[in-house]
């Protein structure tokens, strides 16, 4: 019988650091900017700083509801639709960068359904294959009603179109899959009809295939599509092992789009250098650790799972996002959890982590 503990410190205060790191290198990178299209430096970091609040109290309270709530139809069903619905809504509103990926309420609060979709989908395959274990390999009544709904999910987020979240909850479904025991012939039957999807997304829409061509010829178009990733790797390389210092960056200053967001790691590593950027990892490193030491140590299969998509979920994106600025993948819009500007998927996020820290207050 399972026994209730302290919750884990290291998740905990791991958690809390990452997201005051967070808050002071959001405003570093977009203080200049923020002043001037907004006439103050506190717009992005301010905006951030309210959803942190919101999101910490979010993990508070999920730290002391028992994640067996989540075990339940009554949730399950209606988180589902909830989200289906919101992911649905975002072709309502209009179109930013020509994408439909948030919900807007008047010019200050918006909302990204595709952050709530990550999490839905990992507490909906927890849910499911728990009691299906000895027969997830039935795939007429396992493993179709099991992918069904991170397809539909995928299928919406592409749409919008954001290919990055749709790899996330395609890689996350696949590791849960796997860790709830699938036969490798289902996992290679799956990779047989994904790849060739993905090659098509990638060649037939062209500025993907542009990424994927800057990609593999970085110094073929410094000035048009290569302009990002270059600037990312000038960033990085001209922190050199101490950085330049806090707040004293250069390429932030108009050359590297998106510092803030998902190009924040490139301005960690001008600013802080080697030491910053690897003290960065090892933090999601700790974090990854103790999710997964959550799962090992659970014997509740439904929370095994959960702890285990979580983890994935978190690393995953923040292994994805380092990658990116690193010019080790083609460029991707994907946050680095917990620290990218982006109110909706640092709540998430937050509220994922006070899932888990539940998850660690039971011990069998």
């Amino acid at each position: 019988m399972a026994k209730l503990v302290g919750v884990d410190k290291w998740m905990f205060f791991t958690t809390l650091v990452l997201v005051v790191v967070g808050l002071v290198m959001v405003f570093s990178a977009s203080a200049v900017v923020a002043q001037e299209r907004y006439h103050s430096p506190y717009t992005f970091v301010g905006k951030q700083a309210i959803w942190a609040v919101l999101g910490v109290f979010m993990l508070l309270a999920l730290m002391h509801v028992d994640y067996n709530v989540y075990k339940s139809p009554r949730f399950i069903y209606p988180a589902l639709c909830v989200t289906t619905l919101l992911l649905v809504l975002v072709f309502f509103f209009p179109a930013s960068h020509a994408t439909y990926r948030w919900i807007r309420f008047g010019g200050f609060f918006t909302f990204q359904p595709s952050e709530l979709a990550k999490l839905v989908t990992i507490l909906f395959l927890a849910w499911f294959l728990h009691t299906r274990l000895d027969a997830i390999n039935d795939w007429r009544h396992t493993l179709v009603r099991a992918v069904s709904v991170p397809l539909v999910f995928v299928v919406l987020v592409l749409r919008e179109p954001d290919l990055g979240t749709a790899m996330v909850l395609f890689g996350v479904t696949v590791i849960m899959l796997f860790l709830a025991g699938i036969d490798w012939k289902y996992l290679a039957g799956a990779a047989a009809v994904a790849l060739p999807c993905i090659g098509a997304l990638l060649y037939f829409v062209p500025w993907r295939w542009k990424r994927i061509m800057v990609f593999l010829y970085p110094d073929s178009d410094r000035l048009g599509g290569g302009f990002h990733i270059n600037q990312s790797l000038i960033a990085v390389g001209a922190g050199g092992l101490g950085g330049r210092g806090y707040m004293e960056g250069v390429q932030k200053l108009f050359f590297l789009p998106e510092a803030h967001t998902d190009f924040i790691f490139a301005n960690i590593a001008e600013e802080l250098g080697f030491v910053g950027s690897i003290a960065i990892v090892l933090l999601f490193v700790v974090l990854g650790i103790r999710g997964l030491r959550a799962a090992f140590r659970s014997q509740d299969s439904f929370a095994r799972l959960v702890a285990f998509g979580i983890t994935a979920a978190i690393v995953l994106q923040a292994f994805f996002n380092i990658s990116v600025v690193l010019a080790l993948v083609p460029t991707k819009g994907i946050p680095l959890p917990l620290i990218s500007s982006g109110g909706t998927s640092l709540f998430c996020t937050l509220a994922s982590v006070g899932i888990l820290l539940n998850i660690t207050r039971k011990v069998d």
